[in-house]
């Protein structure tokens, strides 16, 4: 029989190929720079393979193979973490560590009465949030990174079983003299005749800005995406632009009744398309062992809806 790593191993293994750094994975573990250095020569030797290529000097360069190793420890130590999970998972139902990840349209006008929320209803859950984008996120939920996600759908979400939680649509913000100000609503056929600010690549909201973009003629009557010459990392950037007249942009209803535009001088006007809505919602690993805590929470989650929203019901998009 093979002999297996220990756990912590494993855990040296999976920091040092975070950090890329043997003197902060090692604080990051709470041991010696020695110690750590020890246990992954200890590893190799007991894997009979290089896991660093030790001819770069002084960088941490992983061989190949120990690229791949790193990648099977950080699932092995996520089941093997799982374990415990479950048997507190059934002694007391959500108790313990909750790692929720949000992407960033929807973190910062959600966090705070989440957390609010969190510790009034579930006061024993320990609670860490990662903002990322839904690509990034998605990735650290599928290593055991993270336990529970906060999404804009649709998404490409597959291997996931996701619970919608309410309707968020789309307005057009603007400058109070821009032509779309005299409306009532923006017809989604008219953005192509208009400079847009978007988020930059990797947010999903860019997607979905240039697929309502999609549905009309642009300037030469050909279908295609709409001129952007600014991209911006975040909404409160986004609102800045618009206010400076460098373009119009599509903003979500959710930071709007946050209360985005305050401060500023824009009007908002509801978007006509069919595609003018995202859907929040929550998504964890298939057949996790809090699978259950999770349903739970999602009425939690689906309270903090702003008033006019509407909820969704749940649904699986889990991979066999």
């Amino acid at each position: 029989m093979l002999p297996l790593p220990s756990a912590q191993q494993l855990r040296y293994l999976i920091t040092l190929s975070e950090l890329r750094h043997f003197g902060r994975a090692a604080t990051a573990c709470a041991v010696t720079q020695s110690t750590l250095s020890a246990g992954i020569m200890a590893l190799e030797r007991q894997l009979d393979a290089p896991l660093l290529d030790r001819t770069v000097g002084k960088k941490v360069v992983f061989t190949p193979l120990g690229h791949e190793i790193a990648i099977k420890a950080r699932q092995a130590l996520a089941a093997l973490e799982a374990v415990p999970q479950l048997a507190a998972a059934a002694r007391t139902p959500l108790t313990g560590p909750l790692r929720v990840g949000i992407i960033p349209t929807i973190g910062p006008f959600l966090i705070p009465q989440l957390v609010r929320s969190l510790r009034e209803h579930f006061p024993r859950l320990l609670l860490s949030i990662t903002e990322d984008t839904t690509e990034h996120l998605l990735e650290k939920l599928a290593l055991g990174q993270l336990d529970i996600l906060v999404l804009a759908m649709p998404c490409l979400c597959d291997g996931t079983e996701t619970h919608p939680l309410w309707q968020d649509p789309f307005w057009v913000i603007m400058p109070p003299d821009h032509p779309f100000a005299d409306l009532a609503a923006v017809p989604a056929s008219q953005l192509s005749e208009h400079s847009m600010i978007m988020m930059e690549d990797g947010h999903c909201l860019r997607d979905q800005t240039l697929a309502i973009c999609r549905q009309s003629p642009n300037r030469n009557g050909s279908e295609g995406e709409s001129d952007s010459t600014f991209t911006a990392m975040s909404l409160h950037s986004m609102a800045e632009m618009v206010e400076l007249g460098l373009g119009i942009a599509i903003m979500p209803e959710l930071a709007i009744h946050a209360g985005i535009l305050q401060g500023h001088n824009l009007v908002a006007r509801p978007l006509t398309s069919d595609l003018a809505r995202r859907t929040i919602g929550l998504a964890w690993r298939p057949r996790s062992p809090r699978a259950e805590d999770f349903q739970t929470l999602t009425t939690t989650f689906a309270a903090l809806a702003p008033p006019t929203s509407s909820t969704g019901k749940t649904e699986k998009t889990a991979q066999s």
